[in-house]
């Protein structure tokens, strides 16, 4: 369980880890520019010169991207419905807040990507925002158990997401044309890094919501097998959608 110090330590830790996914992207840019090579764009963007990227890598990434960022979007709205029926309690007002906090930091990561290598974002963020607002609100207004048990669902569901997309970037990486390249030199090299790297950091901090849920007696939730199964049905659908959408 996250008592306050903890979760302040935690948030400190997470402030200064977290923004190095972004930083990485610019630094393997950078790197690859330093020698010679062009500026990594993992999309494959329209545009840049010598795209290393095939057809089915870009679709791949492209996705994946898109659902991860539709994903950050839709927590960031669920831990404000919640934190908007249980933030008068200081102690899960705290807990909340950081956790939403590390969705904040994820989906500035997941913009700036987005928008550097040109990637289309969700056509349907009306639909994630508003989704989560009221998925947020309502197992909240069934009181603090429902709501852990929200984050329960959901985060093993992202967890397991991220698990596949890390196993598909493995793939990718270990493509026979792309591990004979070195560092940054490959601009598929690059975004197979990159992204491991992000999902990786992002995913721990999924996981570690998901321990503070369980924690927090998520299991005591009334219906819990039907609420979080119906939660987690709602999150393999937004992901089908997502990718495509």
């Amino acid at each position: 369980m996250l008592r306050a110090p903890a979760v302040a330590a935690t948030a400190a830790q997470h402030a200064a880890a977290v923004p190095a996914a972004a930083a990485a992207v610019r630094a393997l840019s950078a790197g690859a520019a330093a020698h010679g090579a062009p500026a990594a764009h993992p999309a494959g963007a329209a545009g840049a010169p010598g795209a290393a990227l095939t057809p089915e890598q870009k679709r791949r990434i492209d996705s994946m991207l898109r659902v991860d960022h539709a994903g950050e979007i839709g927590a960031n709205y669920i831990y404000m419905g919640q934190r908007a029926v249980l933030g008068r309690d200081p102690y899960l007002r705290g807990l909340l807040d950081h956790m939403w906090e590390q969705e904040k930091t994820h989906l500035r990561v997941f913009d700036s990507v987005l928008a550097d290598n040109r990637v289309r974002p969700s056509a349907l963020r009306p639909l994630w925002e508003a989704a989560g607002f009221a998925l947020g609100v309502g197992t909240a207004m069934l009181g603090k158990e429902a709501a852990m048990a929200c984050t329960e669902a959901i985060e093993t569901a992202i967890g397991d997401h991220y698990n596949s997309q890390i196993r598909e970037l493995l793939e990718l990486e270990s493509d026979p044309e792309i591990t004979k390249l070195t560092e940054a030199r490959s601009r598929r090299r690059a975004c197979a890094f990159w992204s491991l790297y992000i999902i990786r950091q992002f995913r721990d901090d999924e996981l570690e919501h998901l321990e503070t849920a369980v924690d927090h007696e998520a299991a005591k939730a009334p219906a819990y097998p039907l609420l979080t199964g119906v939660i987690k049905a709602g999150c393999a659908a937004a992901i089908w959608v997502a990718s495509r959408v």
